[in-house]
Parts: structure tokens; C-alpha cells; sequence
């Protein structure tokens, strides 16, 4: 069975998403982007920009399965809260398109693509290299959208 699965790196002002095949252990890039948000924008539109741009990427690739980062807690309270809206926009853009979603942890997500929870992002960026045949990304969040991706096909 072909699976066509969407990675969300979320974050209010990038929101990284990935999209692969998978057959099996073979896995085959599809396409990836990132949505911007202007930091001077009010909160309202910046979530809905996520919703918009996403909800056009899963119109435009039909996925059948997603992953998305877990929310976790970082010292600033403040950032926490707007990693959860952004989180919450793509969620219920995927959900709105009836696309299954299961969060990963990022050490969880690490593991499954190089087989360390601690692994640097070059690692990570590395290892997409190899598994995605050549393709090269260069914005982070784009390669942990991906990772995310690799990491749920690798769970499927």
C-alpha cells in the first residue's frame, strides 16, 4: 500500500511542512515548503495564514497520513503558548481534511531517522539527504517537516 504522508514542523512564524511516499521501507520525497507569518501581523491572521497555505498543500497533495511535532515546554511560557496556537491551526486544518494525525516527540522523531534522540540538526539534514535521494533542504523547518514525515512512515 502507497502511503502519502504530510510532516508539520509548526511554529507561528514557520510552519515546516513535508510530504513523502513510502511502499514499504522505500520512501520517495513528493514535494515541501514552508508557510511565513510576519511577526508584526495580529495573531488571528497570522493562524489563519498556517490554515490557508496549509489547507492549499493538502487540496493540492491529497496526503493520507500525517505526523506533527508534540508541543514541548520551553522556559519562555509565552513561546509555548504561540507554538500551540500555530500547532492547533495545522491540526485542525488536517483534521478538517480528514487526514489522521499522530504527534511524535522530537526526540522520538530524531531516533527514528538516525537512530539518536540527541541528534544535531546537521545529522538530521544529513540522513534526509540519504533517505530522500539527494534532495537537499535547506530551511530547518522544512528538514524536521520531513524528518517528522520519514519518522511517521517509519511507524505506519
Amino acid at each position: 500500500m502507497i502511503n502519502r504522508v504530510i510532516g508539520i514542523d509548526p511554529g507561528l512564524t514557520e510552519t515546516g511542512w513535508g510530504i513523502i511516499e513510502s511502499v514499504g521501507q522505500r520512501i520517495q520525497y513528493i514535494a515541501s515548503g514552508v508557510i511565513k507569518t510576519e511577526a508584526s501581523d495580529p495573531l488571528p491572521k497570522r493562524l489563519l495564514k498556517i490554515h490557508t497555505e496549509l489547507l492549499e498543500v493538502l487540496d493540492r497533495y491529497h496526503p493520507n497520513a500525517s505526523g506533527i511535532e508534540d508541543t514541548y515546554v520551553n522556559v519562555n511560557s509565552g513561546s509555548s503558548l504561540k507554538l500551540s496556537h500555530a500547532r492547533a491551526s495545522a491540526m485542525l486544518t488536517l483534521a478538517m481534511r480528514a487526514c489522521p494525525i499522530v504527534e511524535y516527540p522530537a526526540k522520538t522523531v530524531k531516533k527514528s531517522l538516525v537512530g539518536n534522540g540527541k541528534a544535531e540538526k546537521e545529522q538530521i539534514q544529513a540522513m534526509l539527504v540519504i533517505l530522500l535521494g539527494g534532495a537537499f533542504v535547506k530551511n530547518k523547518n522544512e528538514a524536521d517537516a520531513l524528518a517528522i514525515a520519514i519518522c511517521h512512515a517509519h511507524h505506519i
